[in-house]
């Protein structure tokens, strides 16, 4: 109410002294409607004692600021008062007041956990700052081309990157190194630089001869010291291989063969002994490189082929990409540091770390990821690089288990000026630097493959915390599991070496990264012809689906058609849905289970399909916007995987990768049409007997269209589906059809050749009279009674009576069928 109290207390008492109750309700109407009403308002005792002359609502309607004002009373107070009672907020009875409001229980939020080789198990995830993951991934060695094993762990991070990334929302900054400083680069970039600086120099080829005979002489002692029986095999191989190139060239020199002929067959030797004759070299004249160029001019072409293969595979780069060759500086600095903290120590111009210094000091731990593999020399060896293990080398150190942080570069070998002298780094110590200079003192997530757990990650974690003086510069380390070739260990000498561009002559991008999502990205995954087979078919069944539910939304309908009622079948595939979205969720929690995610999927799959065959069965519509929210879904996380990498708002899109063309909407309304013609036409050819024109109908769906990516599937009684299909996908279609149906036929003539071939043998056999079966057999019989029946064996003892009733019955046989075949001639019936 408006105004001041005391205008409304004089208003009030006029209207109170109004006896008729009609005609004070009457009179405070139209006092209120002077008024603003408040919903609100504090009431004073003027209001109360109004309002409570009022025994109930007015019976007439239109006293509208009456009837609003008396219930927010009633509201307020519990309802009119009776005369002499007290009156106010603290006598409501409750009655129309908003209740209490309880949350929901609710069940408690899934939690990312996942593997950490730190505590080897599943870890709830908890990054450092809020929703920032800083994340490092050991990168490759680049001196050889890129293999399935390399595609095992940028494959697998690179899904595990992109699901923290799109899927858990968090905020990651992905770092990556390239190795291009190391033991095997430096060697291979020897080897290639005095190999071909040996071919131009053209040697004769007695020279030549003479040189493979001197190459020979130490690879026969590598041959006979070599134990491991796949590396014999594949060095007998090269060895073998040399021998029977030089044998052509020993033979034309002896002869004097022209010129030409010499020449080719020395650029034969060269090609085939370029393996032997290099290693020869390096050993020879090795030291004589000094030139750093050499050393880089490899690696960067092997980086430059890693980033090629791994655009083809789909994987994202990392946002910052560190080279060792870079960062040599900052490697200098990082070493002084642990030498300044007293965990490391210089020796003959190399520094080495302490490992006895830093495991004694309370505050670090030496070995954290694999403690039982401290003090594995071949390990330790292996990690320190072929040209670094040495008898003066070894005696450097001051433990056996202590690596080396810095090495003094010996003739042949890339240097860089360092308070210790000319040197290099060391292999383990250029991550814990770059890592460092750019994450800090500790990062979130460190990865890298399950073999660089020792000693190349426990080495980082040691002198990197011997740097920062802490014991947390990893959080999570993750370590993807090893990769095998059928069931074995992948090796040039198994020959079942086998890299990325091979592998992706085989099979597209998206299907090895459905065949690694298939499986656990920690556990050793087996590269094979069955693994790939059932990615290939999950492509398959994904893929069909989208092509069903696309064809379904191509269906004309109305705008308010696009919402169907939804029936008992709905509800159920929609309480499935989630169901299986609540699944998804639960795995990707659990370790970021892709293999269970996978599986599930396919069962919600599997659950469309049903409910479509249900409704198509019954002539009915299946419902639109379910079956669209559950293959946007499925779209959605195959993105998030990586599976699909263009732009596509249901399924796998057609036209290649990144084709900004959108093949499959410009293309549908005129393969429609077609297809809508075709139907026409074939009714008509049916009405009108014309198989001509039904058969090129047929072709024009099995030998046409499939040659330009279209797939026509007609059903009876159900219009055309039509499906834009990737025509490799399509041409395998039809070969594998045409390839059964020769297999049917060939069955098929098979069974009538062999059912001809018993009918000829029955017939030949119903010939024979049955006086005349037994005596071709003279073998086992020696004399028959008149009837040509056996009587004695081939001894001359007399049948015992068993045997007798058995021949007696086979007889009675014969006699039957020839007397069937006689009648079939006498009829004519025989052919």
């Amino acid at each position: 109410m408006a105004g001041s109290s005391g205008e409304q207390a004089a208003d009030y008492r006029s209207i109170l002294s109004i006896s008729d109750e009609a005609a004070r309700a009457r009179a405070l109407d139209e006092h209120l409607s002077t008024r603003s009403y408040v919903q609100g308002y504090t009431l004073s005792q003027a209001d109360v004692d109004v309002f409570r002359q009022l025994s109930a609502l007015p019976a007439d309607s239109r006293l509208f600021h009456v009837t609003r004002w008396f219930r927010h009373i009633e509201a307020l107070l519990g309802g009119p008062c009776d005369k002499g009672k007290a009156c106010g907020p603290q006598a409501s009875k409750g009655r129309r007041v908003q209740p209490q409001w309880s949350p929901p229980a609710g069940t408690e939020p899934c939690k990312l956990r996942l593997y950490n080789s730190l505590t080897r198990k599943k870890d709830v995830f908890i990054p450092q700052d809020g929703k920032k993951v800083t994340w490092y991934c050991c990168g490759p060695t680049v001196y050889d081309a890129s293999h399935m094993g390399h595609a095992r762990s940028y494959i697998s991070f690179d899904i595990l990157r992109r699901v923290l990334k799109d899927y858990f929302q968090y905020d990651v900054f992905y770092c990556m190194n390239i190795t291009d400083i190391d033991d095997k680069i430096i060697r291979r970039a020897r080897q290639n630089f005095l190999f071909e600086q040996y071919r131009e120099q053209k040697p004769a080829a007695t020279q030549l001869l003479e040189d493979v005979r001197a190459a020979l002489k130490p690879f026969s002692v590598k041959l006979s010291e070599t134990t491991d029986p796949g590396k014999r095999q594949m060095l007998e191989r090269m060895q073998r291989m040399v021998e029977l190139a030089t044998e052509p060239l020993e033979e034309a020199v002896r002869a004097s063969l022209s010129g030409e002929d010499i020449a080719s067959r020395v650029e034969t030797l060269l090609d085939k002994a370029e393996d032997l004759l290099s290693d020869w070299l390096d050993s020879t004249r090795g030291s004589e490189v000094t030139d750093n160029s050499i050393f880089s001019q490899l690696p960067k072409f092997w980086e430059g082929e890693f980033h090629k293969d791994m655009k083809a595979l789909n994987v994202l780069p990392p946002d910052v990409l560190t080279r060792v060759s870079e960062y040599v500086p900052e490697i200098v600095n990082f070493v002084q540091k642990i030498v300044d903290n007293g965990y490391g120590y210089a020796s003959n111009g190399s520094v080495y770390f302490d490992t006895l210094k830093f495991a004694s000091s309370e505050k670090h731990s030496y070995g954290k990821l694999v403690p039982e593999a401290v003090g594995d020399q071949a390990a330790l060896q292996e990690g320190e690089g072929d040209l670094s293990i040495s008898a003066d080398r070894l005696s450097e150190k001051r433990s056996p288990n202590d690596f080396a942080l810095w090495k003094a570069s010996k003739p042949g070998e890339p240097s860089w000026p360092c308070p210790w002298g000319k040197g290099r780094p060391g292999w383990h110590i250029e991550c814990s630097a770059m890592a460092g200079t750019l994450l800090g003192a500790s990062m979130d997530i460190h990865g890298g493959g399950f073999d660089l757990r020792f000693p190349h990650h426990d080495n980082e974690l040691a002198q990197s915390e011997a740097y920062f003086e802490n014991d947390c510069w990893v959080r999570y380390f993750l370590h993807t599991g090893h990769l095998t070739i059928a069931g074995c260990k992948m090796s040039k000498s198994l020959k079942n070496f086998v890299t990325i561009k091979d592998a992706l002559k085989k099979h597209s991008a998206r299907q090895l990264r459905l065949a690694f999502l298939m499986h656990s990205w920690k556990d050793t995954l087996d590269y094979s012809s069955n693994t790939m087979e059932s990615a290939l078919q999950y492509e398959k069944f994904m893929n069909e689906f989208f092509l069903n539910v696309k064809d379904i939304l191509r269906a004309p309908v109305d705008i308010t058609g696009q919402f169907e009622k939804w029936e008992d079948e709905e509800a159920e595939l929609n309480k499935n849905f989630y169901d299986k979205r609540r699944a998804v969720h639960e795995a990707l929690c659990d370790n970021v289970d892709t293999r269970t995610v996978m599986e599930e999927m396919r069962a919600l799959v599997s659950q469309c399909n049903l409910y479509m065959a249900a409704r198509k069965a019954t002539r009915r519509r299946p419902n639109r916007a379910l079956l669209e929210s559950i293959a946007v879904y499925l779209t959605h996380m195959l993105k998030i995987f990586g599976a699909i990498e263009e732009e596509s708002s249901l399924g796998f899109p057609v036209g290649g990768p990144k084709n900004n063309l959108n093949l499959e909407a410009t293309v549908m309304p005129y393969l429609q049409v077609l297809s809508e013609f075709r139907e026409g036409v074939r009714k008509i050819a049916r009405e009108k007997k014309v198989p001509e024109v039904l058969q090129l109908s047929d072709a024009l769906r099995d030998d046409i269209l499939p040659e330009l990516g279209v797939r026509f599937e007609d059903h009876e009684g159900l219009p055309t589906v039509v499906k834009v299909v990737d025509r490799a996908t399509l041409l395998r279609e039809r070969e594998e059809k045409k390839r059964v149906e020769e297999e049917k036929r060939r069955k098929k003539e098979e069974a009538a050749r062999r059912k001809q071939e018993q009918e000829a043998a029955k017939l030949a056999r119903m010939k024979i009279p049955p006086s005349e079966m037994f005596l071709s057999e003279s073998d086992k019989y020696s004399k028959f009674d008149e009837n040509g029946l056996p009587t004695h064996d081939a001894e001359g003892q007399e049948l015992s009576r068993g045997l007798a009733k058995r021949l007696r019955k086979l007889y009675e046989a014969q006699e039957k069928l020839h007397q069937e075949y006689l009648q079939k001639v006498q009829n004519g019936s025989l052919q």
